[in-house]
This record gives structure tokens, sequence and C-alpha cells, in this order.
């Protein structure tokens, strides 16, 4: 029996199918570990914390850092994740030549519903790997906000968060690069009602 390995991608390679259009900005793809993966159809819940998230940090960030959203950063795995918030340190060039490295990146947000498991057992060691101090998962199966710092490598060579904070939706968190800046969540995850009306409507 043939076993069949599934080809793998460096960055280059990813970029230059890009180039010649057998990848599309319509592709919902993303580069991990050099495997091309398909990204998940975002739900109602999704894309209402996504909506509500976005109008929070961009009025919290403005002028101070950079905001992205749903864009790529490259990862020295041989990984271009897009994650649903990026924000990053502010740049001479505007990141208009070349897209954010994990030096650049102050915090990563994934948004999780049918995503979840992908965004703590594989994005999360991916995010940790190559440095990236802080990574949020907004959790909209439990409905809290899972914090993840100070990354690390065990004696097996796995890499994880040695801190996980656990916020729920009806407090506050502040940036951890500007300890000064409040993010209320209740302004960005699903109210009681809401919660209410789509399990009725199922």
């Amino acid at each position: 029996m043939t076993l069949v390995t599934p080809k793998r991608f460096t960055i280059n390679e990813y970029h230059r199918l890009i180039e010649l259009g057998f990848l599309t900005e319509n592709d919902p793809v993303e580069l991990i570990r050099g495997e091309i993966m398909q990204m998940v159809a975002k739900g109602t819940r999704h894309t209402n914390c996504c909506r509500d998230l976005l109008e929070q940090l961009a009025g919290l960030v403005a002028g101070r850092a950079k905001l992205q959203c749903q864009d790529p950063i490259t990862l020295p795995s041989n990984s271009e994740p897009e994650p649903d918030f990026a924000i990053l340190r502010k740049r001479a060039d505007n990141y208009r030549y070349a897209y954010p490295n994990p030096l650049d990146v102050l915090l990563v947000i994934e948004i999780a519903d049918s995503t979840l498991k992908y965004d703590q057992e594989i994005k999360l060691p991916l995010y940790a790997e190559a440095g990236i101090s802080d990574y949020w998962i907004f959790n909209l199966v439990e409905n809290y906000l899972e914090v993840y710092s100070e990354p690390y490598q065990d004696l097996q060579g796995k890499f994880g968060y040695s801190t996980k904070r656990i916020i729920l939706p009806s407090q506050a968190i502040a940036l951890s690069s500007f300890p000064d800046l409040l993010l209320d969540l209740s302004k960005v995850f699903p109210g009681i009602d809401s919660l209410n009306f789509l399990t009725d409507s199922e």
C-alpha cells in the first residue's frame, strides 16, 4: 500500500499560487504549517461578534496601533494564518510592502464557534511557537473570552501558553500592550435575549 503525503508549500510557493491566479481573494483558505487549509464559513453569531468587536477595537486603538481584520500575518513555520483580528505595532512603511510578522503583532484574536477546537488545538500552539505574547479566543460556545499569555515550549517540544484566564461577558479587560484601554465585553458578546432568540429559532 502506497501512502500519499499531502503537498506542503513554503510561503513563497503559496504567494506564487496567488500571483498565478490558482488562489484568489475569494478562496477562503490560509496556510498552516505548509498546508493550504479551507476556512469554515462564518455563522450569524460569528459575524455579529466580529462586527461589534471591530467597532470597539477600532475606537480603542486609533492612533496608537494598527488594527487588521481577517488579513494575513506571516509566521516562520511556513504559515500565513488570517486571524479575525490582529493588533499591530505602528510601522514606518505602514505594512505596504510586507505582511506583519511576529515582531509586529501585539495581540491576535480569533472568534470561535464551530472552529473552537481548531483555534484551541491548532492555532494556539502555532501562535505560541511564533512567540506571539498574547492570544485571545472569543469563545461563542461557552460565551466567554479565553485570554492566553506567556508562550512556552515544553520538554517534548510542544508549544503553548502558560497562563490562561477566563473573562466573562459582563466584564471588561485591558489590552495587554495598552493597559489604560479597556474593552467592555458586554458590547461584543451577544446578550441573553439574543441567545434565547437563536435557541428558539433553531
